[in-house]
């Protein structure tokens, strides 16, 4: 079985446990891939807000990085900068906090790219 990491996971709240504002960055955030189809906003499959454990949280599947490096790179430098926590999801759901050295990989993206 792969138990390779699935995805990033970004929560709501900062390393220090404080609520993140504006409550609506998640939505703004995944908003920059998303479309607009018969009069409403498509979130992408790559970059998507998930209820999980009763909270709204952020999903970046790797995809992302090799579909649109300067995209996720962004959205990277934004989770750093305001100091969110990040986990990686494994496909049979684990949570994992994210170190760095357990970073999601896109199908057919290699360690060299990552």
């Amino acid at each position: 079985m792969d138990n390779q990491p699935k995805r990033y996971i970004v929560e709501s709240v900062t390393k220090a446990g404080a609520r993140f504002r504006p409550s609506d960055w998640i939505d703004r955030i995944s908003s920059w891939d998303a479309t607009f189809a018969q009069h409403r906003l498509v979130y992408s499959q790559r970059l998507h807000p998930i209820l999980l454990g009763g909270q709204k949280m952020l999903v970046i599947e790797p995809e992302l990085k090799t579909a649109n490096r300067q995209m996720f790179d962004a959205v990277m430098q934004f989770i750093e900068r305001n100091n969110l926590r990040v986990y990686v999801q494994y496909p049979d759901g684990e949570l994992e906090e994210f170190t760095g050295d357990n970073a999601p990989v896109a199908a057919g993206e290699d360690d060299a790219t990552a």
